[in-house]
């Protein structure tokens, strides 16, 4: 980026702008600043969009100078596109200065080089441009469609994916593929129209190139609604359940940072991850140690395993390429959010850079989780159980035709955990009678369910009690029959260090229960060793997709489950900044060739998750929920249960655990 202006500011113009906290995210107020002072400093004419508008955050250093008393910036980061001519530019405006300090030309135009995310905007602007192009009607006309058909048809425009060909260097498409509706509110993916694609240039405004294949599909006509209006019959057995909570809620919140059972922590949000948890930390014994510095999920991607025309290209970064902030629901109670809620509204820009308020964006609540720690003492009568409570921090977004849920949980205990749900509709494929499906499962009658990926990756920017750490990594072997064996029952716990970047890129292993720890070596515990947590992981399936692939090189990051990096506030995201038609190998892979000392370091641990979905007709109109996930759990990190001071339940019990009307308390 090119430097034309800086400034110094002062905590009181921290307050002229209405700031609580430098991570809090920027307020209307603070949007609208931004986009005008960059609109009038640039010039900035009609045809601009705004990509992304949020805070420009600033550095643990720059966090800690201002907790001393220094003075700091509050900055704004905007991307902008000229939709005329597809010139895209990074900028930072100073908000307390009123200036704008950065301003730089992205070279988007010019493959490797990826594009920034699609918008709204174009979404439907993709539609018009595919409804109106003779080629599009054309191969509708050839599989029955009248023009009132083409009308009601349902347009999806897909992030395009990258092969190296001309249609795709350096230029702004999507690729959009096609579904028959009979009604404005059928559901379009029971419909798939097969074999027409349309690769849409949305600086142009045309399809540049259109894929019609010679044989067709007939289109499946079977209708597999799913709004509440097609389901006439439902049950009638279920009862109401009511969450009550007659004293209110456990945690606090004050602006943007909340409290909760020894827990603190501050709610962030930008238009690409959605939510971010900043400065994670626990107060042990009145001693508050910090954690996490940052977490967020900062990418996905979704290959499919089908090589025809509608789907062989279809891997969607919904993060980078779309923007899981600015697709975010408004949440409802009762329905998303259950129980005593707070939520968080969140302050955005839409494409035009107007603010708007995303309403109930974040929702924050507490749940039961069942038994948290027990014993039954026989021989003295001592019975004693506690009851788990966990936070729950989390947001929805809808990407097309999938929805993900990403519920950060916090634990009485010190278990921070993280779980995606995956749940919408799944893409679809049409079938010719009597034949069946190669590349994945049948869902009904002439219509299919490919066979796809998710992959998540987190970001864990970590501040183990207060910086300085290290990951290591441990695995189960059995150890021989020997003397120090006799009996043959033995198996030792390996241990080592990861001491560069290179080699932290790692597999899970379920056969050796490889797991890894974050430590800080230079504090110790209560028995002698580095405070840590551990990370819990599942050992799925990573990227399936060969080497040599280009949905490989783009989603590198989903060939590894564990990552670690030394922190470098230019490497954000799992996928590269700008993985949108880029041609690939940004991202961790190449975060990594630094081969930086990680050992006892300001690191960042990434992790990659996922579900690898063979489809079923049970996915079928709406897929129930599955799950993705992992866990960090304090190991060594207190000096004991840290959950132990939890009080009795309030009613009273008898030595089996009943309370006075016979009631199992636990």
């Amino acid at each position: 980026m090119s430097q034309t202006d800086t400034c110094a500011c002062a905590p009181a113009a921290e307050k002229a702008l209405g700031v609580g906290h430098p991570l809090d995210p920027l307020s209307l107020r603070e949007i609208e600043l931004a986009t005008s002072l960059l609109t009038a400093n640039q010039k900035l004419g009609p045809e601009t969009r705004f990509a992304m508008v949020h805070l420009a955050e600033p550095t643990k250093a720059e966090l800690a100078a201002h907790a001393g008393g220094a003075a700091l910036a509050r900055r704004a980061f905007l991307l902008v596109l000229d939709a005329r001519t597809g010139a895209a530019h990074e900028a930072v405006v100073d908000l307390t200065a009123g200036a704008v300090s950065q301003w730089a030309r992205l070279p988007n135009d010019a493959a490797p080089y990826g594009q920034p995310p699609v918008m709204l905007e174009e979404f439907a602007r993709c539609e018009q441009i595919v409804k109106a192009d003779e080629g599009w009607r054309r191969a509708m006309r050839r599989r029955g469609l009248t023009d009132a058909d083409m009308e009601l048809a349902q347009i999806d425009p897909f992030s395009s994916g990258f092969f190296g060909r001309d249609v795709e260097k350096g230029r702004r498409i999507v690729r959009a593929v096609s579904y028959y509706r009979s009604h404005l509110k059928d559901n379009g993916y029971a419909h798939p129209i097969e074999g027409v694609v349309a690769v849409v240039d949305l600086v142009a405004n045309r399809v540049t190139d259109l894929v019609d294949d010679e044989v067709t599909v007939p289109i499946p006509r079977k209708n597999r609604d799913y709004n509440r209006e097609s389901i006439t019959e439902t049950r009638t057995d279920i009862k109401p359940l009511h969450v009550v909570q007659p004293e209110g809620a456990s945690f606090s919140v004050d602006g943007w940072e909340v409290s909760w059972q020894r827990w603190t922590f501050r709610v962030g949000f930008t238009p690409r991850e959605g939510l971010v948890l900043h400065q994670l930390s626990y107060d042990d014994k009145g001693r508050k140690r910090s954690i996490i510095h940052r977490a967020s999920v900062t990418e996905m991607v979704v290959p499919y395993a089908d090589p025809t025309a509608n789907h062989y290209w279809k891997s969607a970064f919904d993060a980078g390429e779309y923007g899981l902030g600015k697709l975010a629901n408004a949440l409802e109670l009762g329905c998303d959010c259950l129980g005593h809620i707070r939520y968080f509204d969140i302050p955005a820009a839409d494409d035009l850079g107007r603010p708007f308020v995303m309403k109930n964006a974040v929702c924050m609540h507490e749940e039961d989780y069942g038994i948290l720690w027990k014993h039954y003492e026989f021989r003295n009568n001592t019975y004693e159980v506690r009851r788990s409570r966990r936070l729950v921090i989390s947001f929805f977004a809808t990407v097309g035709n999938y929805d993900y849920g990403f519920y950060w949980y916090l634990y009485q205990d010190g278990t921070i955990q993280l779980e995606a749900k995956l749940t919408g509709i799944i893409q679809t494929a049409a079938v010719a009678p009597g034949s069946t499906y190669p590349w994945g499962g049948m869902v009904d009658d002439g219509l299919g369910g490919p066979t796809h990926q998710h992959f998540f990756n987190v970001r864990l920017h970590m501040d183990l009690d207060g910086g300085g750490n290290s990951v290591t990594e441990h695995e189960f072997v059995p150890r021989p029959w020997g003397k120090d064996n006799p009996y043959g029952n033995v198996f030792d716990t390996t241990s080592r260090t990861l001491q560069r970047e290179r080699d932290a890129a790692r597999i899970a292993d379920g056969a050796t229960g490889r797991y890894w720890k974050v430590i800080n070596p230079n504090q110790k515990n209560s028995v002698g060793k580095p405070t840590g947590y551990k990370l819990i992981v599942q050992p799925s399936p990573l990227m399936l997709a060969q080497e040599g692939s280009t949905v490989r090189h783009r989603g590198g990051f989903a060939t590894r489950h564990v990552w670690v990096t030394r922190h470098d506030p230019a490497e954000k995201y799992a996928s590269g900044d700008y993985p949108n038609v880029h041609a690939g190998g940004d991202g961790l892979p190449r975060y990594i060739q630094h081969n930086r000392d990680i050992d006892n370091q300001d690191i960042v641990l990434w992790h990659s998750f996922g579900h690898t979905h063979v489809c079923k007709p049970e996915d079928f109109p709406v897929m129930p929920v599955e799950y993705a996930g992992f866990m960090l759990k304090p190991n060594g990190f207190f000096d004991a249960n840290p959950a132990m001071d939890l009080p009795a339940e309030r009613n009273a019990r008898s030595v089996d655990g009943r309370d006075a009307n016979g009631h199992c308390c636990s």
